[in-house]
C-alpha cells in the first residue's frame, strides 16, 4: 500500500511540474485502507485574478435568469481567507439569480488583455467576511453595513481564469 501511495505522489509531482500557473497544494493520506487525495487550488492565483480586476477598475458579472443572461458592471474584488470575494445586496436581482444558479462569469479588459473567470459564487453570511469587504471599500459604507440584512459577500468556488490578448497565447489558471 505504501508503494501505491509513493507512486501516486510521484505521478502528481511530475504532472504539477509542467505548468506553474496550475500549481496546487496536494495532500495524500490513507484512512481505513482508502487513499484520499485533497487538492487545494493555489491562493496566489486568486491574488493574480484579483489584481487584474482591480487594475481594470470595472469588471462585468454575467448571471442567468431562466434562459436569459444578464450582465452588469461591478467593482469590488477582495481576498478574504485566501478566497476571492465580491459583494452585492440581497435585494438586487443579481443576488436572486446567483441563489437560483450560482454559475457565473466575470470579464474585465485592461491594456489590450482581458480576463474571463468562470466560477460558482457562494454566499458567505459571516459578519467577519462582510466587514472585511466593507473595510476595504469605504465607498460601500454609505450603502451597506456588515450587520444589516441586505449586505452579502460571495466567494468564487471552482474558479478558472483565462487571461487572453490578440497577440499572445491565453494563460489559464485555477483558484
Amino acid at each position: 500500500m505504501k508503494r501505491i501511495i509513493l507512486i501516486a505522489v510521484a505521478a502528481m509531482m511530475v504532472m504539477s511540474c509542467g505548468n506553474n500557473t496550475q500549481k496546487k497544494s496536494t495532500e495524500t493520506t490513507e484512512s481505513n485502507g482508502t487513499m484520499i487525495t485533497k487538492t487545494t487550488p493555489n491562493p496566489e492565483n486568486a491574488l493574480r485574478a484579483q489584481q487584474f480586476l482591480k487594475d481594470a477598475g470595472t469588471y462585468y458579472l454575467a448571471t442567468v435568469d431562466g434562459d436569459q443572461p444578464h450582465v452588469r458592471p461591478f467593482g469590488t474584488a477582495e481576498i478574504f481567507e485566501g478566497k476571492l470575494y465580491i459583494q452585492t445586496g440581497k435585494v438586487k436581482n443579481v443576488y436572486k439569480q446567483i441563489i437560483a444558479n450560482p454559475k457565473a462569469e466575470i470579464c474585465a479588459f485592461k491594456d489590450g488583455k482581458w480576463i474571463r473567470i468562470v466560477c460558482e459564487l457562494i454566499p458567505d453570511e459571516r459578519v467577519a467576511a462582510k466587514k472585511d469587504m466593507l473595510d476595504k471599500n469605504e465607498s460601500l459604507r454609505s450603502m451597506y453595513n456588515e450587520n444589516d440584512d441586505n449586505t452579502i459577500v460571495l466567494y468564487m468556488r471552482n474558479a478558472t481564469a483565462t487571461i487572453s490578448s490578440f497577440t499572445a497565447d491565453p494563460e489559464t489558471f485555477t483558484f
